[in-house]
């Protein structure tokens, strides 16, 4: 009896890590998705069909890509993303003739 139970601890631990991980990597996705579209939306002037695609096709790749990573490599992939949005950030702030 103690077995089954160990059994069913150790399959709740790795679905709950499993799951929370998905959500993660769709929340990053999101982020991403949601930064493109609204550049593509100041850029190209599209409307809500294309920016709700752009969002989901953006999201289902990067989760498509990421499929085989762990924490750690969603963790690093998420602070290079920021780093490159401070770099535009700083960019836009000091850009000549603006």
């Amino acid at each position: 009896m103690a077995n089954i139970i160990s059994n069913v601890q150790d399959r709740l631990k790795t679905s709950t890590n499993a799951l929370a991980l998905l959500g993660f990597k769709l929340l990053t996705g999101l982020f991403v998705g949601l930064t493109l579209a609204l550049i593509g939306q100041e850029v190209i002037q599209y409307e809500l069909i294309s920016f709700v695609l752009v969002v989901l096709v953006v999201t289902g790749a990067l989760v498509r890509i990421a499929k085989s990573w762990s924490w750690t490599h969603i963790f690093i992939f998420n602070l290079i993303c920021v780093l490159i949005g401070l770099l535009c950030r700083m960019y836009i702030l000091i850009a000549p003739g603006a």
